[in-house]
């Protein structure tokens, strides 16, 4: 039996035997969560990079490089809302994201969470970066705020704790932002469940860089000392602080961390360390400055002598941003989408499909990628099967195990899943089963490319096959682009695969139950 096998073999059986495995057999986890990052934009899937990301081309190296993994949605808070609970956000009938005071948690109240999850077998877990998944906030009066603008932001009460944040769902540190750090409301920082530096003033936009990237930031309520060009250097010293913290403190016990970037979302404020490093503008630099924070967690890992017992996932809540992508072709010869059709919000490949890098020493056999058709809501499966959770039928929904793929026990020519599903923040829904591809709907489900918009969408339109079909399929073994729609050319595929739609909708379910 292979080393690493037995390893995972031996943490199974130890689940087995106790209803919590001793702490010092569970690896921690880092899962390391990047914002609109592409499947183009890391030099180690994309040969033709204008940025060159080292650190990550190393992790790949030291570990396994997904080609077919996807984010749970187009946009931010239904992927983060799937990664936490293993669940399709879709089923929770919210569209859209979150945005100021916006809520309540989307996350609802009693619902198995990835980090609750650990906690249950020993885990110390700690959210350090980006929620974006919903919190209630009360005015004065102590009436919860139901408005996600710059009106609901100024009532809010910071002596008020927040009822239903991340050390409400399974953290048991946080330390972030409510929304997007730099485009958002509501410029403070969350430290556990209150804002100890409240915002006191509109921000003055005038003083931002301004440039193309630049011009993604609302005129919302700054916290005195909330710097928009160091936020992601702040969240890395706050999971470097925890890192060190806890291995001093309570080594022999394991820890969850997720790390969740600003970068590279924009608008594009790279660190004043890292403006100008590279030569494809403020976005080549914002790329390079999230791979230079991978870097800094591995090296700080290794620093504390927890490096090779570590679990380390790093992905993306879903592709990049049409603008950025608009400017980037033009300007840099750089295509964060390449080598996929559509962008941020689209049910095609280019926004859904994204980096996967996974690494465990003894586990994960270094070099080497798979081809496996991975969603990020199988990251909680995947973790409770290492540490001999069993997850109930109420929970974990949408997730499926990839832990045989980890270990190389499962052959690359047998799918460890059936098929799985696919959101737009609009709620259009696809399907993926195979070679096979069906969208349920016309267009990209999410950018409307037909008119131009403040973006100038329509640059990027391509001819429809079917422009007539209800719905779209691609055999994306001979169409990886999804040029050709072949709806009408395949009708038994069509009503087959809408046929698991549809049953995956009402089940309320698309993992197996129960589960093998």
């Amino acid at each position: 039996m292979k080393p690493g096998i037995a390893f995972i073999f031996a943490i199974l059986l130890a689940g087995l035997v106790a209803s919590t495995a001793p702490a010092k057999d569970l690896p921690n986890v880092l899962f390391i969560l990047a914002d609109d990052l592409g499947y183009g934009d890391l030099s180690c899937y994309n040969p033709e990079s204008k940025v060159q990301t080292p650190h990550l081309d190393k992790l790949a190296k030291e570990g396994m490089r997904f080609t077919d993994a996807h984010s749970p949605s187009t946009v931010c808070t239904p992927s983060r809302y799937s990664l936490m609970t293993g669940r399709m956000a879709f089923r929770t009938g919210m569209r859209s994201v979150f945005t100021g005071a916006g809520g309540p948690c989307l996350i609802e109240d009693g619902r198995l969470t990835l980090p609750a999850m650990l906690k249950e077998h020993g885990y110390e877990t700690a959210l350090m970066g980006k929620w974006h998944v919903g919190m209630t906030f009360f005015d004065k009066e102590g009436e919860r705020i139901e408005g996600g603008g710059l009106a609901g932001v100024k009532r809010i009460d910071y002596t008020r704790a927040i009822p239903d944040g991340p050390v409400n769902r399974g953290f048991d540190h946080f330390f972030g932002t409510v929304c997007c750090p730099t485009t958002d409301w509501l410029y403070a920082f969350i430290e556990g469940n209150r804002i100890p530096v409240p915002p006191t003033q509109v921000i003055d936009k005038s003083k931002l860089p301004g440039h193309w990237y630049s011009r993604d930031c609302r005129a919302g309520m700054i916290a005195p000392g909330f710097d928009l060009e160091e936020i992601d250097m702040t969240f890395l010293h706050k999971s470097e602080a925890f890192l060190e913290t806890h291995v001093n403190e309570v080594p022999k016990k394991p820890f969850f961390l997720l790390h969740s970037c600003q970068a590279v979302h924009l608008p594009s404020f790279p660190g004043k360390d890292f403006q100008g490093r590279t030569k494809a503008g403020p976005h080549g630099d914002f790329i390079f400055q999230f791979d230079a924070v991978v870097g800094r967690l591995m090296e700080k890992l290794k620093q504390l002598g927890v490096a090779d017992n570590t679990l380390v996932m790093v992905s993306s809540d879903n592709g990049p941003e049409l603008p950025t992508v608009q400017d980037m072709r033009k300007t840099y010869g750089h295509d964060g989408a390449r080598p996929w059709r559509g962008l941020k919000r689209d049910n095609w490949e280019g926004d859904h499909r994204v980096p996967l890098i996974v690494r465990w020493p003894g586990a994960v056999k270094p070099g080497s990628e798979s081809g496996q058709v991975v969603n990020l809501t199988d990251v909680m499966a995947t973790c409770a099967e290492i540490v001999g959770h069993e997850l109930p039928k109420e929970a974990a929904e949408d997730s499926v195990s990839f832990l045989p793929v980890l270990s190389g026990e499962l052959s690359e020519t047998k799918p460890f899943r059936e098929f799985q599903l696919h959101q737009t923040n609009r709620l259009a829904l696809a399907i993926r089963e195979g070679k096979w591809k069906y969208l349920d709907h016309q267009g990209s489900g999410g950018n409307n490319y037909v008119r131009d918009g403040h973006w100038g969408a329509k640059m990027f339109a391509l001819p429809e096959a079917e422009p007539d079909s209800p719905g779209q399929l691609y055999d994306l073994e001979k169409d990886p682009g999804e040029r050709t729609n072949v709806y009408s050319k395949h009708p038994e595929v069509v009503t087959r695969l809408k046929a698991k739609l549809d049953e995956a909708k009402t089940s309320g379910r698309s993992a197996p139950w129960p589960r093998r």
